[in-house]
């Protein structure tokens, strides 16, 4: 199983930071502590089984107590996400909400359940990181942090831009790249997956890949890294899948 963590706090240091932006800026400024966008592998190696599960696995961590506690805990106490599947197109599953307790999380998370299956084809990681960067660009949320959280089985970019490409022009935004790598079974190349998305595809303050295997540890990662993010604690670039 992973290593079980202690409920993340903010660093003193971070909320002095905070306090002196509040004082110096518009009161419009900022509005969130966290834009969080989801973004989720819908490619031909994800079964239609598979990607929901994946969903309910979303659904069950942004509603689960210690990622409440993470949000409240937050400097803002709301973050703002949505929710996207990605291949060769790219498709939102839900729009952004703000997420501030209960229930505005169960909200979010009964709404991963009834949109179809939209995304399909092969793999356009390129294009789905500037997706995702153009989702954070173009909304009228104003957030203290801005993060791609990127999930997926490979690093095969058959379409669109080159990963490192895209990557750059992310980060050039301001906004960070963490990754969770799914290690399946079905892959000869699972083993060096991890290590491949924090070369290629991670970036930005902070950033870091969470490796996860399948059924309830891909359940469980998903769960430590949303806690991860949404506190802003530094980790390790890579954290590997400790279910063995």
């Amino acid at each position: 199983m992973f290593v079980t963590l202690a409920r993340p706090t903010l660093p003193i240091m971070r909320w002095l930071i905070l306090a002196f932006t509040l004082l110096t800026l518009p009161a419009s400024a900022q509005d969130t502590d966290l834009e969080l966008v989801l973004l989720a592998d819908a490619s031909g190696s994800i079964s239609q089984a598979e990607l929901m599960f994946q969903r309910d696995s979303y659904a069950q961590a942004i509603t689960d107590p210690a990622v409440l506690d993470a949000i409240t805990n937050t400097a803002y106490g709301h973050i703002a996400v949505t929710y996207v599947e990605w291949a060769t197109n790219q498709s939102v599953v839900v729009p952004w909400m703000r997420i501030d307790g209960p229930e505005t999380a169960a909200d979010f998370a009964a709404s991963l359940a009834g949109p179809p299956r939209g995304a399909t084809g092969r793999n356009a990681i390129g294009s789905a990181l500037l997706f995702a960067r153009d989702l954070i660009e173009g909304n009228e949320i104003d957030g203290w942090r801005r993060v791609i959280d990127f999930s997926g089985d490979t690093t095969g970019n058959s379409f669109g831009p080159p990963i490192e490409v895209a990557r750059d022009e992310v980060l050039a935004q301001g906004i960070t790249i963490n990754a969770l790598a799914i290690v399946s079974e079905r892959r000869f190349d699972s083993d060096t997956l991890a290590q491949r998305y924090a070369d290629r595809i991670i970036g930005g303050p902070g950033a870091f890949v969470v490796e996860a295997g399948v059924g309830a540890a891909f359940a469980e990662a998903v769960k430590r890294k949303l806690i991860l993010e949404i506190s802003g604690v530094p980790m390790d670039r890579v954290i590997a899948n400790l279910d063995d």
